[in-house]
């Protein structure tokens, strides 16, 4: 059963400040609509000496729905690395249905969703389903995150295409400056706005602190109609 209101949010690949556009995404959203938004990482991959992780505690606080880090971040995994192998580090599975009835639940206290994905667009999570599948599943349209380096047109257009594929709307897309100087910049944005047809939902450039607050102030809200 589809999510009734969100976004799924996909990257590029990782490290291209998924966390990061997820939660400014987040407050832009709810300081614009005054909506409850609840931003969610279903899986995620590495937890500090006290259990917790950092993604997760970054998109509880981002968050307007008051959900625990459990409803935030229902599957944490210790070691920093692909989440079917963290499981498999632990002897667990990743289990599709109990994971998609953790986020249904937490959905269900929130008016609208963002629901963070894992690295790229395909990532393996349980043996014939991956985090492709599971945005198939939730049936939610997809924020695209791109992160402005060399090779990210290619890698955009592909995931464009692989989002397309599973019948899902790519609702748009965000770019991420990964450095304080990112060569040709304007080219690269004029290249993606033409590639990818669909709603550049902002450009984040490079910041010391990107804290939720910095970067929702780089987020068109007005896109945000899911």
């Amino acid at each position: 059963m589809s999510v009734r209101r969100g976004y799924f949010v996909t990257g590029t690949d990782t490290e291209v400040g998924k966390t990061t556009l997820c939660a400014g995404v987040a407050r832009a959203w709810h300081c614009a609509s005054g909506l409850r938004i609840a931003a969610l990482k279903p899986v995620a991959a590495g937890l500090d000496a006290q259990g917790r992780n950092d993604d997760v505690q970054r998109l509880v606080a981002a968050g307007s729905a008051g959900l625990t880090d459990a409803e935030v971040g229902p599957l944490q995994l210790r070691e920093p690395c692909a989440p079917h192998l963290a499981a498999e580090l632990e002897g667990r599975r990743i289990e599709p249905q109990a994971l998609l009835a953790a986020l249904h639940a937490a959905a269900a206290k929130a008016d609208a969703v963002l629901v963070e994905g894992v690295g790229g667009f395909r990532v393996p999570l349980a043996p014939g389903w991956d985090s492709a599948d599971l945005a198939r599943d939730l049936g939610l349209p997809v924020i695209l995150v791109v992160g402005l380096r060399l090779g990210c047109i290619n890698h955009a257009l592909l995931t464009a295409e692989a989002v397309r594929a599973r019948g899902l709307t790519l609702a748009g897309w965000v770019a991420t400056d990964l450095a304080p100087a990112v060569p040709h910049r304007a080219g690269n944005l004029a290249a993606l706005q033409a590639g990818l047809a669909a709603p550049c939902l902002g450009a984040v450039p490079y910041l010391d602190s990107p804290t939720a607050d910095a970067v929702a102030a780089y987020i068109r809200s007005e896109g945000l109609t899911a």
